[in-house]
């Protein structure tokens, strides 16, 4: 009936199912939001059973899922114990009229003949084998319509393996009707098509509606399993109880899996090394888990297992299965189970006193664990021996020894060898079960070396207190330094190493301290009253050592230095009572060596008092001031005698020069006031002003003078012409003199020489560079006194023969000396 609910399907995508459809491949039945399938109009089902086809699909991910929903149809009268009233069964109605051929559109009769139904059957799926060997094509079924024996009927196939990739899978006899595969099948690759079916007259006008063909593919044994990895990799810890989970290997089989061609079940097939047991695994045949199944596993002895793992379809029936193998490579890993072991018991080592990070012993020890993991780093502790923390034990993250180091100087005098008791441990805590072992403590004996150390001085800074100026070779303290090296005997000497002031002596022997000059407080190299000296202290030891020492000298002050007079120069009105003058007094001391001051004027000179009064202020401050009524200006030299509070107490006569200049009504020095109390009277001052505008007048006029002369001389007509006018001017001659003194000298040398005796029977020596060389020159012949103008050039020519052929002839670095040319003037050529 129409509505009527038939089943519902259950469908989970594991999202919640938000937004999934439902369709169903028939237009007789429809699926609602919840899965409720139900008829969508009243129909008849003409066959023993229906096969629907669900689709879920998902808009968003476009996924879709299919279920093949089959229903058996029982007949009415059997479903109620009678038969439907005016109804019979035609003959034929529920039967195929051939075993492979459907009749997927039928008929029946009525009171007024043939008619349609109102729905087609649905044809039950066709089951075709994969890998099939034909021949091909072969039939699977062949349709027809009842139809066809009133009209020519032509049936086609339409959907993927027919007219959509991929293409004629399948194909159909348009007159007969009968369906072909055409090659063999693969489940692997497709396992089902959906075709439809189409009966159409020969124009093309359908006859009958399009009837849907599902083809299923039925699976063969034809695939192997497959393991996801060739190699699969685990890890198991050493000492792990027996069912201990490992790893799990996976193999694939393509063939269907809801049927023993997909079904894979695995077994173990051998395991190298077999120790301590051949069958220290075992396997899941359903799942793959690799689990332990013995005891005894032992990182130390064997630390990987191979195991090669079989999967074999058909349930794992070897006779009629495929199988493949992949390898399992199980680590076993270590946990700590052995405890680290000292090699030896006792270990000795040597360190020289006052060092610090240096090696003095190495523990080894022995771990069977593995290298260089928790398991086996050492962790070292000193727990006797050592109370004043001098030793430390540091791990070599190589080799795992342990390295006994010094960090805190030891003292051969005080210890001369240690006996420590060491312990070694893990990083990891030793695994549930396992003890430490008794080899895990060892004894470490630590000599210790006496070695040259150096002096020192007890008390470093040693300060003492004096009061300042104690006499040249006063003893102030003994300065003396302590040798370490109690079991040396050793002398030590003592140096000055710095003394700035060079006030003080050291006694090298002893260390006695005396005085070398006095020692003033108020000195430049006194800081803070404290004068600081530096003192060297040496051994005779092999090496030899020193040490230094400071002493602090805090000087305390004496009254030694008088006050001095401030300030040194002032001025004051000639009038009183206008201003006065603020007096103070400066003292290098300290108190209570210093103020309050005393300041008084002497008595003599007389004028002294007679002019000037001291007024006090407070016990550093006093006022002066003058007693009369009206002091000339001018510069006074006004003496004031300052005395301290020391014990006793110290004066001092200091003289402040006083300018005494006349003021305005403001109490200040006028400008001629303060001229006039440099020292000049009103006169004077009037005097120099006259001379300085004497003085100024004058140069004023001598530039009007010298303005009005220039003018002049350019306006003066000139009576000769000015190329012509010599006045004022250079004159340049082509003079080739040097003036007088050039023109001494002996003119007999620019005439033919007669002789040659003056020369040869010169002195033999050093020759000026000046002189004609000492030797034979060419003889020139004699020409008359007065030559022939024309001659000259011969004589030039007959000149430059003779001194091309002698050696001896010029040039020099000197002036070349001619003959004589002539009886004109003399000449010489430069």
């Amino acid at each position: 009936m129409e509505g009527q609910k038939l089943l519902k399907v259950k469908f989970n995508n594991c999202a919640g199912n938000k937004g999934v459809r439902y369709e169903t491949n028939s237009l007789d039945f429809k699926v609602r939001a919840d899965g409720t399938l139900f008829a969508a109009h009243h129909l008849q089902v003409p066959s023993k059973q229906l096969i629907l086809v669900v689709t879920a699909w998902d808009p968003q991910t476009l996924g879709r899922w299919e279920a093949m929903v089959r229903f058996l149809v029982a007949d009415k009268s059997q479903h109620n114990g009678h038969k439907p009233k005016g109804r019979k069964a035609l003959p034929g109605e529920l039967v195929q009229q051939q075993s492979d051929t459907l009749l997927p559109w039928r008929q029946h009769q009525s009171a007024n003949g043939l008619r349609r139904q109102k729905r087609d059957w649905v044809i039950p799926p066709i089951n075709v084998p994969e890998n099939s060997r034909g021949p091909f094509p072969q039939q699977l079924v062949r349709i027809r319509s009842d139809k066809d024996k009133e009209i020519h009927i032509r049936y086609s196939i339409t959907g993927v393996g027919a007219d959509q990739p991929p293409m004629e899978v399948f194909n159909i006899d348009p007159v007969s009707g009968r369906m072909y595969v055409t090659r063999p099948m693969d489940r692997e690759e497709r396992a089902s098509y959906h075709l439809r079916a189409h009966a159409v007259d020969m124009n093309g006008n359908k006859v009958e509606n399009p009837i849907d063909l599902y083809i299923y593919v039925i699976d063969m044994n034809d695939n192997r399993p497959e393991f996801i990895n060739q190699v699969y990799n685990g890890s198991v810890d050493e000492g792990s109880k027996p069912g201990t989970y490992v790893m799990t290997v996976t193999a694939n089989d393509a063939d269907d899996a809801t049927t023993a061609n997909g079904m894979v079940r695995y077994r173990i097939v051998t395991q190298t090394p077999q120790s301590p047991s051949q069958n220290m695994f075992t396997i899941n045949s359903e799942t793959g888990d690799i689990v332990t199944v013995a005891a005894g596993l032992d990182r130390e002895k064997v630390q990987q297992y191979i195991v090669i793992v079989q999967a074999t379809d058909m349930e794992g029936n070897l006779n009629y299965g495929l199988s493949n193998t992949a390898t399992a490579i199980i680590t076993v890993t270590d946990v700590n189970d052995n405890p680290p072991e000292f090699t030896t018991s006792t270990y000795s080592g040597e360190v020289p006193e006052n060092r610090v990070e240096v090696v003095v012993a190495n523990l080894t020890v022995l771990d069977r664990d593995q290298p260089h993991s928790p398991n086996w780093n050492a962790i070292y502790r000193i727990i006797s021996g050592d109370p004043s923390g001098h030793f430390t034990i540091r791990t070599d993250p190589v080799t795992n020894e342990g390295m006994v180091t010094v960090v805190k100087a030891v003292d051969y005098e005080m210890n001369r060898a240690f006996m420590l008791t060491v312990m070694v441990s893990n990083q990891a805590p030793l695994a549930s079960g396992i003890q430490m072992s008794f080899q895990s403590t060892a004894g470490v004996t630590i000599s210790v070396t006496d070695v040259n150390e150096a002096p020192y001085f007890p008390t470093n800074h040693k300060l003492i207190r004096l009061e300042e100026g104690v006499p040249t070779g006063t003893v102030l303290t003994t300065f003396s330094a302590v040798d370490p090296d109690r079991f040396m005997q050793q002398a030590v000497r003592y140096s000055k190493l710095s003394d700035p002031a060079n006030w003080l002596n050291i006694n090298a022997t002893n260390g006695q301290i005396t005085t070398a000059a006095v020692l003033d407080r108020e000195s430049d190299y006194i800081k803070n009253n404290v004068y600081e000296a530096t003192f060297l202290a040496a051994d005779n030891g092999i090496p030899p050592a020193s040490g230094t020492g400071t002493l602090q000298i805090y000087l305390i002050d004496i009254n030694d230095n008088a006050p001095e007079l401030l300030p040194k120069e002032a001025q004051i009105c000639e009038k009183p009572n206008l201003n006065v003058i603020n007096i103070t007094a400066a003292d290098a001391d300290i108190d209570p060596n210093v103020g309050p001051f005393v300041f008084e004027l002497p008595s003599v000179p007389s004028a002294v008092r007679k002019n000037w009064t001291i007024s006090r202020l407070n016990g550093d401050y006093a006022q002066l001031s003058l007693r009369i009524m009206y002091l000339e200006a001018g510069v006074y030299d006004v003496p004031i005698i300052v005395t301290d509070s020391g014990n006793p107490p110290l004066y001092n006569t200091s003289v402040i020069k006083v300018k005494v200049c006349p003021c305005d009504e403001n109490g200040d020095c006028t400008t001629i006031g303060a001229v006039a109390a440099a020292g000049l009277g009103t006169g004077a001052i009037i005097a120099i002003l006259i001379c300085i505008i004497i003085l100024l007048t004058m140069v004023l006029l001598f530039v009007v003078w010298m303005k009005r002369r220039e003018k002049e001389r350019h306006t003066k007509q000139l009576l000769i012409d000015p190329e012509d006018d010599v006045r004022d001017n250079i004159l340049k001659y082509d003079e080739e003199g040097g003036g007088e003194e050039d023109q001494d000298y002996d003119l007999s040398q620019l005439q033919q020489p007669e002789t040659m005796d003056h020369v040869l029977n010169k002195t033999p020596g050093v020759r000026r560079v000046d002189e004609r060389p000492i030797g034979a020159e060419p003889q020139y012949p004699i020409r008359p006194v007065i030559p022939h103008p024309g001659d000259i050039g011969d004589f030039i020519n007959e000149g430059l023969r003779a001194a091309d052929n002698d050696p001896t002839a010029p040039p020099y670095d000197s002036l070349l000396v001619f003959d004589y040319e002539g009886s004109g003037s003399p000449a010489v050529v430069i």
